[in-house]
């Protein structure tokens, strides 16, 4: 049936073909109805695709929802744990404030005793030079010259009557010896910068700041007027020492102190106008006008400083500044008030027993005391005040102008670019006075006679150039200086010429420089000049890391590692000293490493040898410094100083992201002289310390407390809990004069700021 009906279809088909219009009209239509399926089917796939997706993404944020809320909930729940935990602790802390408090105040009656100590010094120094020394111990005398004053006949330069009596009779003395000239120079003057130094202001009032000061500057232009008749006894007999080569007169007198150069033109021959003295390789270029007169060089290098201004010379330890918010500053003054309320509630009315060193001198005191009133006085106010003062002693002295704001500060804004701003820029090297010197009347030999002409007008200056010259410029002088190896010069240093006029160093008159480094320097000027070599102050800073290491009982190590230099310091008992300064792997200034000093002694040499780790009152203006609350980091140093016997601190990478408000330190226990491994990390605020869970290497900064810890009002007490009892007792039985100087030192290169 199938066939039969296909045949008839096909035979229609056959016979009757379709026009070509129908047939491509049913082939579109079919086409069409193809197409409808196809794209049925795609967008049938695609909605299912869609609605797979819709329903997977909600699922997915209904998963994320319910991890959302239950990491909510956790998180919660974790607050609220954490909110019971430090309530508890809390309440813990406040229970045990009041006891742990007393105990600390109990230890830092130590810083007390250290004042004490250093005040009945001072003390002694004075009285014994009136013949009162009979009575004290021996030990105690000898100790007193050895910090003071050396028995060496010299008058003591804080007491007017005497200082002005050995003045008047060294102008009067006739004595023209460089040699012994030298040996008298700076010693008097160091003594009254160490005084001025050393002593607090409690104990000097602005009277005698200023006459110290006075004694100083007349001591510093007696001196040179010695270096100035020496000098002209030298040339009134420079024949004597005329150079076989050249015949001309040069003359190398050295002293540790003071080295002179002398030249003088015999000959007055042009080839000659160039010399270098073989002994300090020091050397000049004359022009053939000076070449050919009557003149004589000298280059008096002077080791020291005496030519800058006294507040440069005598610079100690400077008060930390005032913080740009004022809302840490009233944070500061509240802490304080805070700190004296706590301190008259807790204190107790007996002071603690003292070490039998101390015991001891408290003997001699009272001893002294009933024989002289004047001493009595001074040692008896101390005692009484003793037992009311805390840290906020020490501290006060620091911060006691800090809670003013320097609103009324003017400073003198440096406007002309060749003017050296002192406060970055200090010499390094001492002074090197370079004088061209009119040449005086030779001796002259005639027959058995020797006759010179004797002129009043003393020592001459020769003038280059002339007054009377015009307006043609003049050749300059060429002068060669060779570097002194007890100096580090880490980058090219500043030349700089004294005006006497102005008061101040300046750069211009000095051209074509030519550096070697750490050998020599050339350089021309227009005329004769008294130079310096400066050298950025703030060259070491910010340091790179730093350290404190017990090395023993009462001993310790201290080292500042800086982006030039590493810098030992040692502390043992009362005194410190340069253990080594590191540069480029090679050690340097072995001159000054092995010297036992005090904290004020250890300050200048390094200062002076280049090698300055001791902030300045305005450091933090070019220095990008990390600053924190003064109240807490001195706070901090106090308690460091107080556990520096068994507790080693370091460095943390940390303290940077801490605030202003608080100090991140590592810290570790450390009984043996080796090298510290196991650090923790603790953050203080000066009221409360803790144990951080984070490390070094953590990946963000986190205030979250190590895990079983507590935290406390101390720092010691803080540490207490994780130390052993040899470590406890060793800090209780610390020396105080031992604890004073490593705060002294701590305070001085303020690790926790300037790193």
């Amino acid at each position: 049936m199938l066939y039969t009906l296909f045949s008839d279809a096909c035979f229609f088909f056959f016979f009757f073909p379709p026009s070509t219009s129908r047939v491509q009209k049913r082939i579109k239509r079919w086409k069409k109805s193809s197409g409808k399926e196809k794209v049925n089917k795609a967008e049938k796939l695609r909605l299912q695709k869609e609605e797979e997706e819709r329903r997977l993404k909600e699922e997915e944020e209904a998963r994320l929802q319910a991890e959302q809320e239950e990491a909510a909930r956790l998180e919660k729940e974790r607050i609220e744990r954490e909110r019971e935990l430090m309530e508890k602790l809390e309440a813990k802390d406040q229970e045990r404030r009041e006891y742990e408090l007393a105990e600390l105040y109990s230890l830092e009656e130590k810083f007390v005793s250290a004042q004490l100590w250093k005040t009945k010094y001072r003390a002694y120094a004075k009285y014994s030079r009136c013949g009162l020394t009979s009575i004290m111990e021996g030990r105690v005398l000898a100790m007193l010259w050895e910090h003071y004053i050396a028995c060496d006949g010299s008058p003591d330069p804080t007491i007017p009557q005497e200082i002005n009596t050995f003045m008047s009779l060294w102008r009067e003395d006739q004595n023209k010896d460089i040699q012994l000239v030298v040996e008298k120079g700076q010693q008097l003057i160091e003594k009254l910068q160490f005084f001025l130094l050393d002593t607090p202001p409690s104990e000097i009032t602005e009277k005698e700041i200023v006459q110290y000061q006075e004694t100083i500057l007349e001591l510093q232009n007696l001196l040179h007027q010695k270096y100035n008749e020496a000098t002209e006894h030298l040339l009134k007999t420079a024949s004597m020492y005329e150079d076989s080569d050249t015949g001309n007169m040069q003359a190398v007198i050295k002293d540790k102190n003071v080295t002179f150069c002398i030249w003088a033109n015999l000959k007055k021959k042009v080839r000659f106008k160039n010399h270098v003295f073989c002994d300090t390789h020091h050397g000049f270029d004359l022009p053939k006008s000076l070449a050919v007169s009557n003149v004589a060089v000298r280059i008096l290098h002077t080791h020291y400083d005496h030519v800058s201004p006294l507040w440069l010379q005598c610079q100690s330890v400077p008060k930390l500044e005032v913080l740009e918010s004022k809302e840490s500053t009233q944070h500061s003054k509240d802490n304080v008030e805070e700190l004296e309320e706590e301190k008259k509630a807790a204190e107790e009315p007996n002071m603690p027993t003292e070490e039998e060193t101390h015991s001891d001198e408290r003997k001699s005191a009272i001893s002294f005391k009933e024989k002289y009133n004047s001493v009595t006085d001074i040692n008896e106010k101390t005692e009484e005040e003793t037992e009311k003062k805390s840290e906020i002693l020490d501290i006060s002295q620091v911060l006691s102008p800090l809670m003013q704001e320097k609103t009324n500060e003017k400073e003198d804004e440096i406007t002309d670019e060749n003017i050296v701003d002192l406060r970055q820029f200090v010499p390094v090297g001492g002074v090197y006075h370079i004088d061209a010197l009119q040449l005086p009347p030779q001796v002259k030999q005639v027959k058995n006679w020797n006759i010179v002409e004797l002129l009043d007008i003393g020592l001459e200056a020769y003038r280059y150039p002339p007054e009377e010259s015009d307006d043609a410029p003049y050749p300059p002088i060429q002068i060669t200086l060779r570097l002194s190896d007890s100096v580090i010069y880490c980058e090219e240093p500043v030349i700089a010429r004294w005006d006497p006029a102005g008061q101040q160093w300046r750069t211009d008159g000095i051209s074509n420089i030519t550096y070697e480094t750490q050998k020599s320097i050339t350089f021309e000027m227009g005329a004769f000049y008294t130079i310096a070599l400066l050298q950025n102050v703030h060259l070491n800073m910010p340091y790179q890391a730093w350290e404190l290491r017990p090395m023993g009982i009462n001993e310790a190590l201290l080292t500042v590692t800086t982006v030039f230099a590493e810098v030992q310091i040692q502390i043992k008992g009362k005194q410190c000293m340069v253990a080594a300064v590191t540069v480029e792997e090679k050690d340097v200034l072995s001159h000054l490493t092995g010297k036992w000093m005090c904290p004020v002694t250890l300050r200048k040499v390094l200062k002076e040898a280049g090698v300055n780790i001791f902030p300045g009152e305005y450091s933090y203006k070019y220095v990008s410094v990390n600053k924190k609350a003064p109240l807490i980091e001195v706070r901090a140093y106090q308690q460091m100083a107080l556990v520096a016997s068994t507790f080693a601190f370091g460095w943390s990478k940390w303290n940077l992201e801490s605030g202003q408000d608080q100090v991140v330190f590592k810290v570790s226990e450390h009984l043996k002289t080796d090298f510290v491994k196991d650090w923790s990390l603790y953050m203080f605020n000066g009221q409360r310390a803790l144990k951080l869970k984070i490390t070094e290497t953590s990946e963000a900064f986190s205030k979250e407390l190590e895990e079983d810890s507590e935290f406390h009002s101390t720092l010691y007490h803080m540490l207490k809990d994780f130390a052993s009892k040899e470590a406890i007792d060793r800090v209780s039985t610390a020396n105080f004069l031992f604890i004073d100087v490593v705060y002294q030192l701590l305070l001085a290169t303020r690790v926790l700021t300037y790193s």
